[in-house]
């Protein structure tokens, strides 16, 4: 029987956050919370014919990048993958991935990635937060291996208004909410989302101040306050559903937005905004073009896109799957925006464009 445990060197990082190294026979090997250049001792979690996944027993020399995570919680829970890193050496290597990603997968031989831009504070960040929660009513994150949930004590992500109401939740033993998620906005506005498959609202004891909605797969049912809350971005409004995404860091998406102002050819004739969304970058550019077509699969963000877009006249919006709808529009010589979720774009409709 092969042993399942080596004494590696890890070569890279890559896509997802885990070290990739060589076992003897040459498979590639995938271990989480390793570093490049580090001589790891390893333990075979599974195998596949080509490529294995491990987890990390010790780091035998350790990487001269490496540093001191700040959360207690790092290496167990799977909320993150580089606290092990300086936020410098984070973007870096992301960088890196990207230009990977393209040239394996995409098969550009020269991909012209720039350089990338960093957020001015990597830490408490988030408008938007998700837990799940154990089996005794603990708001908890997802462990590292995917198996269970953890509870936490500390996260460093939440911005101050999220991290100053979480640690105050308070659930029953087998509380039926597959998560709980709490969403900031404008003025510190705060929402409560409660996700579950079942239809009948759970009871609460809540304090007055904080919009409460009960998510399913039916309908969102308002328990207290309203069922949108308001952000802001570029001193821009925009009314976010409970059921609707919108970008996690507010500070980053004025950036993005500021981007595309400054890089794309307008003002110009047509934009089509995939995956648009409630309208964030929809309505930013909207003046400045003749004709705007949005595609959102989202039921709830297509309402908002609709008040968060309703002053133009000249944008329309098609609600359904960007595969279906994208082979039925005639849009010639216009600026195609993707803001597509974790899966990506469709094959299909990708090679018509």
């Amino acid at each position: 029987m092969q042993p399942s445990t080596y004494t590696i060197k890890l070569e890279k990082l890559t896509y997802g956050g885990d070290a990739m190294g060589r076992l003897p026979d040459g498979r590639a090997v995938f271990v989480p919370f390793g570093l490049p250049g580090e001589k790891a001792r390893i333990r075979l979690v599974m195998e596949k014919k080509n490529f294995a996944k491990a987890e990390l027993l010790e780091v035998i020399k350790p990487s001269l990048e490496r540093v001191e995570a700040k959360c207690k919680h790092f290496g167990e829970c799977g909320g993150c993958h580089y606290q092990n890193l300086s936020y410098e050496s984070q973007l870096a290597a992301k960088t890196e991935i990207l230009r990977d990603q393209l040239q394996r997968i995409g098969k550009i031989e020269n991909p012209p990635i720039q350089p990338m831009v960093g957020c001015p504070d990597p830490w408490n960040y988030r408008n938007h937060v998700q837990f799940h929660l154990t089996e005794d009513g603990k708001l908890g994150y997802v462990e590292a291996h995917g198996k269970s949930i953890i509870p936490i004590s500390e996260c460093h992500l939440p911005n101050a208004t999220i991290d100053s109401i979480w640690p105050q939740l308070e659930f029953e033993s087998g509380a039926p909410f597959e998560r709980v998620s709490l969403r900031t906005g404008a003025n510190d506005d705060l929402m409560l989302i409660l996700e579950s498959g079942e239809l009948e609202a759970p009871e609460l004891e809540l304090e007055a101040g904080i919009s409460v909605v009960h998510l399913t797969q039916e309908d969102a049912l308002v328990m207290a306050g309203e069922d949108y809350i308001l952000m802001q971005v570029l001193e821009r409004g925009f009314r976010v559903s409970a059921g609707s995404f919108f970008q996690v860091n507010t500070v980053m998406a004025e950036k993005m937005v500021e981007h595309l102002l400054d890089r794309l050819p307008l003002p110009t004739k047509t934009i089509l905004d995939v995956y648009c969304g409630v309208g964030l970058f929809s309505a930013f550019l909207a003046p400045e073009c003749e004709h705007l077509i949005g595609i959102e699969a989202s039921p709830s963000a297509c309402e908002d896109f609709g008040v968060n877009l309703d002053e133009f006249d000249h944008v329309e919006l098609y609600e359904g799957a960007a595969e279906d709808v994208i082979p039925h529009l005639e849009a010639e010589q216009a600026i195609v925006l993707l803001d597509p979720p974790r899966s990506g774009v469709d094959r299909v409709w990708t090679n018509a464009l």
